[in-house]
């Protein structure tokens, strides 16, 4: 029986569920609202592995996917075997109120528009611009394939009947590029579940020994900037002579096995490493022992628009971050952060090095940073706007 408010179907693609932090947010809240919420996702490979399962009052189905591999072809093989797997879950779900697809890829509006003919309403919830992460993750420029994604966004734009953005900079991208009205496009910001990052005692056996900790959390991908981060640690180290410091990467990726073995090249097997993916009591004490944390994003298409998870993650620990000066980057940190020139892995060390030195300042960044996840970018606010998008999808019926 569907829950009070109506029954709602959430499609995602790239990441298991619960582990999709923001699609697992979106699912307790529609929840709590009175929806029957329905999530169809990946198997994960190591945790969320079951078929089917209820986790809180959600009911979770998921499929076997194999990951992409050799380049664009592999992510068009991964997509549509996605696509089938979800048409075929969708159909024994039956009717829905409202399908709900968090892209990449931008395919999931062929579910949608079978749904639509239904009674369903489409909400295209855009957690990336695929144009822009086609051209900074392959470099290809805009060739056939840059086109073929650019006409599925377009697609997707047209066949919504809602469209939830991310952030200020993705919603002007569905004004403007989607074509979409003001009324149809609604901002809710990724935010932390900042009951989930809460202090716990520092530990200083973490450090290895040095006076200071540095801390990377996220996905290592081609466009996340780790190898940059790598050469501003061989810059802080070589140039700038501190050997004060251990640094944590963690976080798995597809150049996961790159990143380590470019550290090894440049010398910095001793004071980097490398978790993998780790359990959030671990996460927690690393943040709470960092001094400083890492978003080395460079400069692209992509990462100038796009609101980094791991600084907000960063600023719920109270953590001082440092960043290259991407436009959403400043959006989110504000004051919690500095700033290098895009790209310039000197200036990124320099600014580590400085906020090294200076433990007033660290604290004040970090102090600026919490209020701002617990106040004007809260999960409470983000919240707010999600329902507000589901009662203008469902008013449209």
């Amino acid at each position: 029986m569907a829950g009070d408010a109506g029954r709602a179907l959430i499609l995602v693609e790239n990441l298991s569920v619960p582990f999709d932090r923001r699609v697992w947010q979106e699912s307790t809240a529609l929840r709590d609202a009175g929806w029957e919420v329905h999530v169809v996702c990946p198997q994960g490979v190591r945790r969320d592995t079951e078929r089917e399962t209820v986790i809180d009052g959600v009911r979770i189905h998921r499929y076997p996917l194999r990951p992409a591999a050799g380049g664009p072809l592999g992510y068009l093989r991964e997509y549509g075997s996605a696509l089938l797997h979800t048409a075929r879950i969708a159909r024994r779900i039956g009717p829905v109120d409202v399908v709900h697809a968090c892209n990449p890829p931008d395919l999931f509006f062929l579910t949608a528009r079978r749904l639509r003919r239904r009674g369903a309403r489409f909400v295209f919830d855009q957690h990336d611009l695929v144009p822009e992460l086609y051209l900074s993750r392959f470099g290809r420029g805009r060739d056939l394939l840059y086109r073929v994604v650019c006409k599925l966004e377009l697609l997707t734009y047209r066949a919504a009947d809602v469209v939830i953005a991310t952030n200020e900079s993705y919603r002007e991208v569905a004004l403007t590029r989607g074509g979409k009205r003001p009324q149809d496009v609604f901002v809710v910001r990724s935010a932390p579940a900042v009951e989930r990052f809460h202090q716990v005692p520092p530990e200083e056996p973490l450090k290895k020994g040095k006076p200071y900790l540095l801390c990377y959390l996220g996905v290592m991908g081609p466009q996340d900037g780790v190898d940059y981060a790598l050469r501003a640690l061989a810059r802080l180290r070589g140039e700038l002579g501190r050997n004060d410091w251990h640094a944590v990467f963690v976080g798995a990726g597809d150049t996961f096995h790159d990143m380590v073995a470019l550290s090894r090249r440049l010398g910095l097997s001793d004071v980097v490493e490398f978790t993998g993916r780790i359990p959030d009591a671990d996460l927690l004490r690393y943040l709470s022992t960092a001094d400083v944390c890492l978003s080395p994003d460079p400069l692209n298409p992509l990462n100038d628009v796009s609101t980094m998870n791991k600084i907000m993650e960063y600023m719920a620990m109270a953590r001082p971050v440092v960043s290259f000066d991407l436009r959403e980057a400043r959006v989110s940190a504000g004051e919690a952060a500095l700033y290098a020139p895009a790209n310039d892995e000197a200036a990124f060390a320099k600014l580590v090095a400085r906020l090294l030195d200076d433990p007033g300042e660290r604290r004040r960044m970090g102090e600026i940073g919490r209020e701002r996840v617990t106040g004007p970018l809260s999960w409470d606010r983000s919240r707010t706007a999600l329902l507000a998008a589901y009662d203008a999808a469902v008013g449209k019926r």
